[in-house]
């Protein structure tokens, strides 16, 4: 649940829309009324969409997943730089490059060439290079820091896309919309919020109004990444719990013993010879139990042939 209050909103100024012949007809749910030429964006339903959008950005951050911030626009770039990185996720504040995300295979050899850049420094490789060519790699390596430094931790598909301004960042959305990623945005009345699958209606241009969105936002990330941290330190909890029972105590985490690779083959090899051991035992116990049922099936069929088998004076006698 957002702790924003409409005062806030109303203070930083979120309620402000284009002018009249800027609008988006799509945008009318979400417009109050017009004053003065201008539109007046419905603040209730803010403080809805809001809601709505940290409680899913929540969920993403709790599983352990990726969401990718743009914001190029010369309002928000700053913003986004200091509040997404506090939660460690990955931003774009400079120049969208097509096939970001389409094209994510070519995104990543650019990234590697970056790291390529960084490895000749450390293993001496820089040192045998001429000025010239020291010169070509030094700005090579700032202009790809610039595009894609943000992003470089970003190994896969992000889980969902967070957007400033739709309008300027087409190509993400068109992007995301492709790749079905979910799509998450603050659409001012100029927008369509029908291409966005979490639209939260606010004004896209003021610093105050971009950075009170951001802040609900990233403080639903950041609850969510305490509670998939929470979570793990509670498995472990239990782990402690289960060993004390056993007649282990663990006071320290460190001290905890670690299962190598090697010991975790081992346990299996042990396990799977137990269970063999198991099933070899069993299969004997019932072939003994299949052969005691014999043996009592033909004792059985003996007793029966013997008392049915006649006796010499009940023998008639042929030569008579």
């Amino acid at each position: 649940m957002s702790n924003l209050t409409f005062e806030k909103l109303l203070a930083a100024g979120v309620h402000f829309g284009h002018l009249k012949r800027k609008w988006n007809p799509a945008m009318a749910p979400y417009i109050f009324e017009e004053k003065k030429g201008i539109h007046i964006i419905d603040l209730n339903k803010t403080i809805v969409s809001l809601n709505q959008a940290s409680a899913a950005m929540r969920q993403i951050a709790r599983s352990g997943k990726k969401v990718l911030f743009v914001a190029t626009k010369k309002q928000a770039k700053e913003i986004v730089e200091q509040r997404v990185a506090q939660v460690n996720m990955p931003y774009v504040t400079e120049r969208w490059s097509g096939g970001m995300l389409t094209n994510l295979t070519t995104t990543r050899k650019s990234i590697k060439k970056m790291a390529l850049i960084d490895k000749m420094k450390s293993d001496g490789t820089w040192d045998t290079l001429n000025k010239r060519e020291k010169l070509f790699k030094t700005r090579q390596r700032e202009k790809l820091e610039k595009t894609f430094g943000s992003i470089a931790d970003m190994t896969r598909t992000p889980a969902a896309i967070f957007i400033v301004d739709i309008v300027k960042e087409h190509i993400a959305l068109a992007e995301a919309k492709r790749l079905n990623i979910p799509t998450f945005a603050i659409v001012d009345t100029n927008s369509n919020p029908k291409l966005v699958d979490f639209p939260i209606p606010a004004n896209d241009d003021a610093t105050k109004s971009i950075a009170i969105i951001l802040d609900e936002i990233c403080g639903a990330i950041q609850q969510g990444l305490d509670e998939r941290k929470n979570g793990k330190d509670d498995a472990e909890f239990n782990d402690d719990a289960d060993n004390e029972a056993d007649g282990v105590l663990v006071t320290n985490p460190a001290d905890r013993p670690k299962r190598t690779r090697k010991a975790k083959a081992e346990a299996t090899e042990v396990s799977a010879t137990t269970s063999n051991e198991e099933a070899t035992q069993e299969a004997v116990a019932t072939q003994e139990a299949v052969a005691t049922e014999e043996v009592a099936a033909e004792e059985s069929n003996d007793a029966v042939e013997s008392s049915q088998e006649p006796t010499a004076e009940e023998t008639p006698n042929e030569e008579q």
